[in-house]
């Protein structure tokens, strides 16, 4: 099992962050599909104000870049996406185009 942490800002209004927390509360079934079929075996997303945390626990053999892979080829996918885009906003230091930003373990007990 591998682990990672990512973060991730919402736009800072409230309105749109209810909206997007209803969406997670039921999230579509393709997505939940394609976040298994992937290898993610466990994902968790916390929220502090605007500021997102994800946890999400793997099989040994995922890699983000086979994750990507199907999601460029999923519609459903695609559509998601788009739609939460309405939602984010890129982090300060954040690639052209990226979303959830892997982070760094500084600490382990």
């Amino acid at each position: 099992m591998k682990k990672y942490a990512l973060t991730l800002d919402l736009k800072d209004d409230a309105a749109l962050i209810a909206e997007y927390e209803e969406y997670h509360r039921s999230i579509w079934p393709e997505i939940k599909k394609s976040i298994t079929d992937s290898g993610i075996t466990d994902m968790e997303i916390y929220r502090f104000d605007n500021h997102l945390f994800m946890i999400m626990e793997t099989e040994d053999d995922f890699s983000f870049e086979c994750k990507a892979a199907m999601d460029n080829g999923n519609p459903k996918v695609h559509e998601w996406e788009t739609l939460m885009w309405k939602f984010q906003q890129p982090l300060k230091n954040a690639k052209q185009g990226e979303k959830w930003v892997l982070m760094d373990r500084i600490f382990k007990l």
